[in-house]
């Protein structure tokens, strides 16, 4: 295992000028939102490497309750925002395909955390709800720190957050908030939620 990846606060800055930066990876399974929650919060305009879904996706991309996804990130996404004159927070969107989940260790490499994004529609179907489980997982195996943000889709059903933690089986220690992906505001929030643990984690005594 990569020693960056299993200990996020080994390089967890990158030097740009006079200018700090530090890295997030906003990660979760296909088509729950991670590309949108990057424009929503990049001060610029995002990099982005979507293609076209094309009849070559059937029977791979599970495009069911998704009737409006037409294209899929292919290698990630990419923004910036600014927290200070000198501080600045990369925003790296990994892929969410099940196929493309071996690129997720290069992508959280010097990362400080992920947010992990999932949609509750999802979550009343246990066929579905296991490609959450799979980059949980796939972050826990790389001993990187995370925060998961339910993306509040139109019509999606309620769950309490109680609900929502034993469904995906979450430590009490792991933050979970509620976002709207499109709203800058919302998705701040939930960023913030992730940078306060991360600081909370990484400030405790190494025992």
């Amino acid at each position: 295992m990569d020693s960056a990846a299993s200990n996020p606060t080994a390089d967890i800055s990158y030097l740009r000028g006079h200018e700090q930066a530090a890295k997030i990876v906003i990660t979760g399974a296909f088509g729950v939102g991670k590309t949108t929650f990057i424009a929503s919060m990049s001060e610029i305009r995002p990099l982005r490497t979507e293609e076209q879904m094309t009849a070559a996706s059937l029977g791979t991309d599970d495009l069911e309750g998704l009737p409006e996804k037409t294209t899929t990130t292919v290698a990630m996404d990419f923004g910036r925002l600014s927290l200070t004159d000198d501080l600045v927070l990369y925003l790296f969107g990994a892929p969410g395909q099940e196929r493309f989940q071996n690129f997720l260790a290069d992508l959280t490499r010097g990362a400080l955390g992920a947010l992990v994004l999932v949609d509750p529609r999802r979550l009343s179907d246990p066929r579905r709800l296991g490609e959450s489980y799979d980059v949980i997982d796939r972050l826990e195996e790389l001993g990187l720190a995370y925060a998961i943000a339910v993306n509040t889709f139109p019509q999606a059903p309620a769950y309490s957050v109680e609900q929502l933690r034993e469904a995906m089986d979450l430590s009490p220690e792991t933050p979970l908030v509620f976002c709207d992906a499109r709203d800058r505001g919302s998705s701040r929030d939930a960023l913030i939620c992730l940078v306060e643990y991360l600081l909370a984690r990484y400030s405790e005594p190494v025992r």
